[in-house]
């Protein structure tokens, strides 16, 4: 392999479109060379803006380019399956987009295409390349809280997505789509999760329940360790974009999050107040690009990739366990 390799972005929504960007100025030993998506009118313009050098409209064109090194899947979550199959099969280095996939045995599907042709393949947790998660991961395999027994999560979106997205058909539903990435972190905190039981509804928007959707939801986890936890989910935050995890152990606790954007803090007649944190972008950027200069660096240099398939069916059948709770009003198995 040599020192730069040529990417392939296969999915060019918003966050695929600034994966594109990111390869294409700010991933040392990456060049982005081709993008594709079914909207042909997108991947002109995007391959325009980012100088790539070739355009498909059709993803399997991209793959059947000898000159292309790595994909990086960034398609709907319900097309992840079927993308990285065919990339395994064409013996080309992976990246895919959380979740792994909306069903348990089409990732294990993936994970066998992927051993089968040998191939390099690393998932996209972004949360664990981001400072302050990473931080505190190492907190606490140095014991620097003693044994971690309470894990807490909240992830707050300022307003929910499109209601057609939020269709359980294309996003999985909020205990996959939105949860997924705090099942991921309560399973690489604090291992492997026993059961959970969840509770939700459309409480501040009707129109979600009408598609099968909830917008506010709690899961508590019960770890095979004993320990306990909860994440709480909402596309109601309003204030702003809010992401928070605590850890709780027997001899401290981490606090991992913020709500104040940017370092000023305004104080007034009767008032105090700061800004927001605007969305997922503006808090997670750099952990995006962290994750994707991490991906390149382990391709480049033969290393391990630190998320594979298996932490994307973990984390599923967490998230796929606690999507039947919420229906069944029942503690659910993992």
């Amino acid at each position: 392999m040599s020192k730069i390799i040529n990417i392939g972005v296969v999915g060019l929504g918003r966050l695929g479109s600034q994966y594109a960007r990111y390869f294409q100025s700010r991933i040392p030993g990456a060049r982005l060379y081709a993008v594709s998506d079914v909207r042909a009118d997108v991947t002109k313009a995007v391959a325009t803006e980012t100088g790539a050098a070739k355009a498909y409209p059709d993803y399997q064109e991209l793959l059947a380019d000898p000159a292309v090194d790595a994909v990086v899947v960034m398609t709907p979550t319900k097309f992840h399956g079927k993308a990285v199959i065919e990339a395994a099969q064409a013996k080309k280095a992976i990246f895919c987009e959380k979740p792994l996939t909306l069903d348990v045995e089409e990732g294990k599907r993936m994970e066998k295409a992927v051993a089968k042709a040998g191939v390099f393949f690393q998932l996209g947790f972004m949360r664990r390349f981001d400072k302050a998660y990473a931080a505190a991961k190492q907190k606490i395999m140095a014991g620097a809280i003693g044994t971690p027994i309470v894990f807490k999560a909240a992830s707050k979106d300022q307003f929910p997505p499109p209601v057609d997205y939020l269709r359980p058909a294309n996003s999985g539903g909020m205990f996959i789509d939105m949860g997924i990435h705090d099942f991921d972190l309560a399973r690489w905190y604090m291992g492997e999760v026993k059961s959970v039981h969840s509770i939700g509804g459309a409480l501040a928007y009707p129109e979600i329940g009408k598609v099968g959707d909830v917008d506010n939801s709690l899961t508590t986890l019960t770890f095979t360790s004993g320990t306990i936890g909860v994440v709480s989910l909402s596309r109601s935050g309003i204030y702003g974009y809010g992401i928070e995890t605590e850890i709780v152990g027997t001899e401290g606790t981490i606090k991992i999050g913020y709500d104040r954007e940017t370092a000023i803090l305004m104080m007034t007649k009767d008032v105090v107040s700061h800004d927001t944190v605007p969305g997922f972008y503006e808090r997670f950027e750099q952990a995006y690009i962290t994750q994707l200069q991490n991906f390149v660096d382990n391709v480049i240099n033969a290393r391990p990739p630190p998320i594979v398939c298996k932490d994307g069916i973990f984390a599923q059948k967490i998230a796929i366990a606690a999507t039947k709770s919420f229906h069944s009003k029942k503690t659910e198995k993992v």
